[in-house]
């Protein structure tokens, strides 16, 4: 079995995440950049099947910069067989309908039964592309599972909803997404990072995968204005003077809080 599983470089959570305001695209240079923490879930998932069933091979794909190449390494230092990267300068500011394209082309190029992702991604939280991918590639699709369950034909698990829990499944070859329900990922040791350096690393380009990011028949979305989160404004300050009920409640029914 092949698990292919989609990874990210993302701004790191703990530090400063900022728009580039001449471009729109985020600042990579305001913080460090790590691999998305729901990615390495989604790998720890397809490794700890990996280490259960001799014969699976895990496979992480990218879509990022040039100078991702490293995070993305990190994949095959946790114990991933090969990595393929996905590196093209039109592909700077790509929205999720270019994203979902170029990784169900980059999927279906390496040879899949299932790809593995994580729910939404910490920068952009769109939570769509697993769904898009799917659609593109035509194959079933689970998304946002708390539990995972995996045999040679189909994958199952549960996930949340208002009411309760849903029991999903899926024939393969399929794709699913995960949530932060599932395990930490496991930390890189000497050993893995060593391995790492002689692991199979592909680099791919859109001519690669035969697409066209400036396609007038795709629908794409277009930036029409880029602005500056505003500051926060001062909180209002109830004093209790024998009528602080009264003045929360007003406070209340002007924000449209009550």
């Amino acid at each position: 079995m092949r698990i292919v599983v989609l990874v990210k470089e993302v701004p790191d959570t703990y530090g400063d995440r900022k728009l580039d305001l001449e471009t729109g695209l985020a600042d990579r240079g305001a913080s460090e950049t790590v691999l998305d923490e729901i990615g390495e879930r989604a790998l720890e998932v397809a490794l700890s099947h990996a280490d259960a069933h001799p014969g699976t091979e895990v496979v992480v794909l990218s879509m990022s910069p040039e100078s991702a190449a490293a995070t993305v390494r990190k994949g095959l230092a946790m114990g991933a067989a090969s990595a393929v990267h996905v590196v093209d300068e039109r592909l700077a500011g790509a929205d999720l309908g270019l994203t979902a394209e170029v990784l169900a082309a980059a999927a279906q190029r390496t040879g899949f039964d299932l790809i593995l992702a994580g729910n939404q991604s910490t920068d952009g939280t769109g939570g769509v592309i697993p769904a898009m991918v799917a659609e593109v590639l035509g194959i079933p699709h689970a998304t946002s599972l708390n539990t995972v369950e995996l045999t040679d034909t189909a994958v199952a698990g549960e996930r949340a909803t208002d009411g309760g829990t849903m029991r999903v499944e899926a024939t393969l070859p399929a794709i699913i997404s995960i949530t932060e329900r599932l395990p930490d990922a496991r930390f890189p040791n000497f050993k893995g990072i060593m391995a790492a350096k002689k692991k199979p690393f592909e680099t791919v380009s859109l001519d690669d995968l035969d697409i066209d990011p400036d396609d007038a028949s795709a629908a794409r979305s277009i930036m029409i204005a880029i602005a500056e989160k505003p500051p926060r404004a001062a909180g209002v300050k109830i004093v209790d003077e024998g009528d602080a009920g009264q003045q929360l409640a007003d406070f209340l029914v002007q924000n449209r809080l009550a």
